[in-house]
Parts: C-alpha cells; sequence; structure tokens
C-alpha cells in the first residue's frame, strides 16, 4: 500500500456556499419586505415599478403611511432608459395621489422613455395617479379599480389668497393639459369631471370605476396582469421590428 501517494492527493473540497447566518439573514430581509421566504428567479426583459400608497414628494410622510419616494422611482427609471437588456417598462398602480409635483415629474419621465410601457392600474389610481397611469403608452384598470378625479388641493397656512389660487389655478392647468394630450379626453370634458358636485357628499369631483374610465377614453382597456404583460410583450416586438415610433 503506497500511504505516501495517498497522502499527497488532494482532497475533494467542498462546494462553497452561503453561510448559515448569511441564508438566515436573507429569508427574514425577504419575509420582511415580501412576506415571503424565497422568490422565483427569472431572467426577464421587463422591469416592473410599484406606486402604491401616497406618492411622497418634498415633504416626509408620517411612518404610519404606505407611501412611494419618488427620489426612489427616478433612479428607476433612469436605468430601464440606460439597460440594453431591459426592453419595457411595466408600471402597477395603487395610490391615492399624493404630491402634485412628484406625481407630475414621475409621469413626464415615464412619457419620456423611449422604451415600450404600459400602465395597470389595480385597486385605485387616484388624483395624481391619473397622470402617472396615463403616461403610459397602453393603459389598463382591473374591472374593479377606481379612479377619482378632483382639483388640486392645498394644506397649511395660506398667505396671499389671490397669489395662492393663481398658484394652483396654473399648476391643475399642467395636470389637466397633460391627461388631455395622453387620453382621449379633452380639457373641457377633464375639468366638467374635475368640478363634478353631483358624486361626492364632501368633496367635488367624479369617480370612475373600471369600465368607466375607459368609456369616457381616460383609459386604453379594462384588463389584469396577464393582458398587460401581453400588450407589453407586442410593443416590444414592434419596437424591435421598428413598427413603434416614440
Amino acid at each position: 500500500m503506497d500511504l505516501t501517494y495517498r497522502r499527497s492527493r488532494p482532497l475533494p473540497r467542498r462546494p462553497k456556499g452561503p453561510s448559515e447566518p448569511q441564508t438566515q439573514a436573507t429569508v427574514q430581509q425577504n419575509i420582511q419586505q415580501l412576506g415571503q421566504t424565497n422568490l422565483p428567479q427569472y431572467s426577464s426583459n421587463i422591469h416592473t415599478v410599484s406606486i402604491v400608497g401616497q406618492i411622497e414628494g418634498h415633504l416626509v410622510l408620517p411612518p404610519q403611511n404606505k407611501t412611494t419616494k419618488y427620489e426612489h422611482i427616478i433612479p428607476q427609471l433612469v436605468a430601464v432608459e440606460q439597460n440594453p437588456k431591459i426592453e419595457g417598462l411595466l408600471i402597477v398602480l395603487n395610490t391615492v395621489g399624493g404630491d402634485v409635483e412628484a406625481g407630475l415629474a414621475i409621469a413626464e419621465l415615464i412619457d419620456s422613455l423611449s422604451k415600450p410601457k404600459v400602465s395597470l392600474v389595480l385597486g385605485g389610481g387616484h388624483s395624481i395617479g391619473v397622470p402617472v397611469a396615463v403616461a403610459a403608452d397602453y393603459s389598463l384598470i382591473s374591472e374593479t379599480a377606481t379612479m377619482t378625479i378632483h382639483p388640486i388641493r392645498l394644506t397649511g397656512l395660506v398667505i396671499g389668497v389671490p397669489q395662492t389660487y393663481e398658484y394652483l389655478d396654473k399648476m391643475q392647468d399642467r395636470v389637466t393639459q397633460f391627461v388631455a394630450k395622453h387620453t382621449r379626453v379633452s380639457e373641457e370634458k377633464f375639468r366638467e369631471l374635475m368640478f363634478n358636485t353631483g358624486q361626492l357628499a364632501r368633496d367635488i369631483g367624479t369617480v370612475l370605476v373600471g369600465k368607466d374610465a375607459v368609456d369616457i377614453g381616460l383609459i386604453s382597456e379594462v384588463g389584469g396582469i396577464g393582458r398587460a404583460v401581453t400588450v407589453l410583450t407586442q410593443l416590444i416586438e414592434q419596437k424591435r421590428s421598428g413598427r413603434l415610433i416614440n
């Protein structure tokens, strides 16, 4: 028996993997952030951005509020534009609205992307969430989702009422013009919906449920995630063949 030879043979090494503490930390992080232990790993050419809760702008909202921070969304949109592996953007909305300028900034950035984008309203796409939803090339809304159109509000102390009113009126025009540009709803019709006094008991405005938003020309069609991905895939194919013009 050649003991020298046996000793000189290298022992097989065990493959290196994540340590036990690292694995537990990853599992805990997934549970805290996503409510499940692991995620399905799939390489996709579609990037998904979710806009949920209240759109947070220049002021930090209380910690109990579910928020979408615009400083988190904007870098994602820039990365989508720069990454050649990402060919399409899916925007999923369930938002009550929020900061007007932050919402318009997100909507303008979505509109300016050169890649195909589709939006899907689930639950609600209210207030400043309306421009964000219609900024995509194609928009969908689930059958039970709602969209509330109402005038811009201002909270806090107001100094100089005439000047403040003029400022709010100009900002309202920005929202109206953006929506009219990206939908089949005219500026006059959108203002009519905005100042409707017959629906809300303690406010003015209009609530559109599912098909209502499609019927007036605000949203492209009623559908869910399957239809949204199908439409986005078709737009990506058109972009590849040169038939989609931005």
